[in-house]
C-alpha cells in the first residue's frame, strides 16, 4: 500500500467565535477512527531534538501541534514523507507499523498525541532495521 493512503490529515472543527478559539476532537470514530485510551504531549523541545524514532505494532496516533509547529517524518519501509503540523485544528493521524519521527520543533510547540492503546514497550519497534524486516514479513 502506498504511504498516502495510510496516514490522513484530519481537520477538526473550530467552534471559536468573538469569545477565542475553540476546536473540539472527538474520539470513537466522530473526528478520530478510535477510542482514545491514552494522551500525552511533547513540549520544551527545539529545533535540534528528534522525538519518536519508533513504529509501533497495536497503537494508532494521532498527532496535532496545539501550539507553535513541528514537523514530522513518516516511513512505511518503502516511501517517507514529512508533514509539517502548524495549525491547532489539524491533525495527521497514524495506523500501527508506521515509523515516525518528531522535529524542527519551533519554540513555542506543544505537540498533542493521541493513542488507541495504553502503553506497552513491548509493542514499540526502535530499531529501524527491526521494521524493515518485520514489515516486509522477514523472521
Amino acid at each position: 500500500m502506498k504511504l498516502e493512503e495510510q496516514y490522513k490529515l484530519i481537520y477538526f472543527k473550530d467552534l471559536g467565535d468573538e469569545r477565542g478559539n475553540l476546536v473540539v476532537i472527538e474520539g470513537e470514530g466522530m473526528d478520530i477512527p478510535f477510542d482514545i485510551k491514552r494522551v500525552f504531549y511533547i513540549y520544551g523541545s527545539d529545533t535540534t531534538v528528534v522525538r519518536g524514532r519508533h513504529a509501533n505494532r497495536k497503537t494508532e496516533f494521532l498527532l496535532v501541534n496545539v501550539s507553535g509547529k513541528s514537523r514530522v517524518r513518516i516511513d512505511n519501509g518503502r516511501e517517507s514523507a514529512v508533514v509539517e503540523l502548524n495549525k491547532p485544528g489539524m491533525g495527521l493521524y497514524l495506523p500501527p507499523m508506521i515509523w515516525k519521527d518528531m522535529y524542527d520543533f519551533s519554540e513555542d510547540s506543544v505537540l498533542l498525541v493521541l493513542c488507541s492503546q495504553h502503553y506497552d514497550a513491548e509493542e514499540y519497534i526502535r530499531d529501524y532495521q527491526t521494521y524493515l524486516h518485520e514489515i516486509n514479513g522477514e523472521a
